[in-house]
């Protein structure tokens, strides 16, 4: 059986922590900046952890399991 091939969007998007979670950024920071708060650009700046429910498909994108 072949290897399973990494999502290559996944591969951008996704980071592995030290404990083996997984790191995410969080969306609506890109543009149309000027009708967002202060507190809401400096709060979607911050990186964020994949929801549990969605670590396993993620893996699968990522060719981890």
């Amino acid at each position: 059986m072949p290897k399973m091939k990494t999502n290559s969007g996944a591969k951008k998007r996704f980071a592995l922590t030290g404990t083996g979670k997984i790191k995410r950024k969080h969306a609506y920071k890109s543009h149309i900046l000027t009708k967002k708060t202060k507190k809401q650009k400096r709060n979607l700046t911050q990186t964020g952890l994949v929801h549990k429910s969605d670590v396993n498909s993620i893996k699968a994108l990522l060719a981890m399991k």
